[in-house]
C-alpha cells in the first residue's frame, strides 16, 4: 500500500526527475550490480517522510539500506532538489490559488530528537528531554513557507527574524503584512523586531483566555496538524543539521501538493482524477 496517493506521488515524481543529475546506468567494465532506479528511491524517501521508519527496515524490498541513505540523502542534498522542487510548487500555488501573503502567522512547535545530534537541545516541556523547536510562517490559506528548526529550548521571539527570511523570495505585496502570533511572543523585543521588518503585528494578549478561532492563528495549527503526520519531523533520529533540513520542504512539497490536488479536483478534470475527493 503506498504511503501517498498517486494524485499526490506522480506530481511530484515528474519535477523531482526533470532535476535528478545525470548518471550512468550501467559500469564502464560492465559488472557490479544495476543501478537502483531513481524511482524506487523516491518512493522509499516518500515512505521515510509519512512512516518515519528506519532506513533498513524500509531497505527490505528496495535495497540496501546504505544505497538509499546515500542516494536520497547525500545526492540529493548536493544537488539542491528540495529547495527547487518547493519553490516550483511554491510558484504553483501562487498562480493557482494565490499565497495570501497579506496575511501571515508564525508559530514553533517542539519534537523529539531521541538521538541527540546538531540543532538539539535540553526540552523544556518533555522532562529535560532531548528535542527540537521547529519555527514555522504559514500564508492566510494555511501553506507553510519558511520552516525554521533550532533547539528545543530556544524562545520564539529570537526565531522570527530566521522565519521571516523564507519570504524574501516571494514578491512583496503592497501593503505590510499582518503577522499573527501567540501570547508567548507578547513582548517589547517582538514589536520591536516586527517595525524593523515592517510587518504589522496581531499579539495574543498575555492573561486574556481568548478562543482560537477569534484571532488569524487557527491556519498554522492546522499547519502543525499535517506536519504532525509525517512522522519523520516528529521523532527525528537524525543527527546532522543539514539532513535534518532537508525534510522541512520535503514536507512543504506534500502538503501543497496535496492542497492543489484538492482545490483542483473541484475546479478541473484530468485522466488520472482522482474518484474521491482527497
Amino acid at each position: 500500500m503506498p504511503a501517498l496517493p498517486s494524485s499526490i506521488i506522480e506530481p511530484v515524481w515528474d519535477q523531482f526527475s526533470a532535476r535528478l543529475p545525470p548518471h550512468p546506468d550501467a559500469h564502464p567494465l560492465g559488472c557490479h550490480r544495476p543501478r537502483l532506479p531513481d524511482r524506487v528511491v523516491v518512493d522509499t524517501l516518500v515512505q521515510g517522510l509519512v512512516v518515519g521508519g528506519a532506513s533498513w527496515r524500509i531497505a527490505a524490498a528496495a535495497g540496501s539500506a546504505t544505497t538509499l541513505r546515500r542516494r536520497r540523502r547525500d545526492e540529493g542534498l548536493a544537488a539542491g532538489i528540495m529547495d527547487q522542487l518547493a519553490s516550483v510548487v511554491d510558484a504553483a500555488c501562487d498562480q493557482m490559488l494565490g499565497l495570501a501573503l497579506e496575511d501571515l502567522a508564525v508559530d514553533g512547535g517542539l519534537t523529539e530528537a531521541p538521538c541527540g545530534g546538531e540543532l538539539a537541545g535540553r526540552s523544556p516541556v518533555d522532562r529535560g528531554t532531548s528535542g527540537r523547536k521547529r519555527a514555522t510562517i504559514v500564508a492566510g490559506n494555511g501553506l507553510p513557507l519558511g520552516p525554521v528548526v533550532a533547539p528545543a529550548a530556544r524562545h520564539d521571539s529570537p526565531l522570527l527574524d530566521p522565519t521571516r527570511d523564507g519570504l524574501e523570495r516571494f514578491t512583496p505585496v503592497a501593503e505590510p503584512p499582518t503577522v499573527h502570533l501567540d501570547r508567548g511572543d507578547d513582548a517589547a523585543l517582538t514589536r520591536e523586531r516586527l517595525a524593523q521588518r515592517e510587518l504589522v503585528g496581531e499579539i495574543s494578549p498575555t492573561g486574556k483566555p481568548a478562543p482560537l478561532a477569534a484571532t488569524g492563528r487557527w491556519v498554522i495549527e492546522r499547519t502543525h496538524a499535517w506536519t504532525t503526520a509525517h512522522k519523520t519531523l516528529v521523532w527525528c533520529t537524525e543527527r546532522r543539521d543539514r539532513v535534518i533540513v532537508c525534510w522541512l520542504p520535503c514536507s512543504a512539497v506534500r502538503i501543497t501538493v496535496g492542497r492543489l490536488v484538492r482545490a483542483g479536483w473541484t475546479r478541473s478534470r484530468w485522466d488520472d482524477r482522482p474518484r474521491r475527493k482527497p
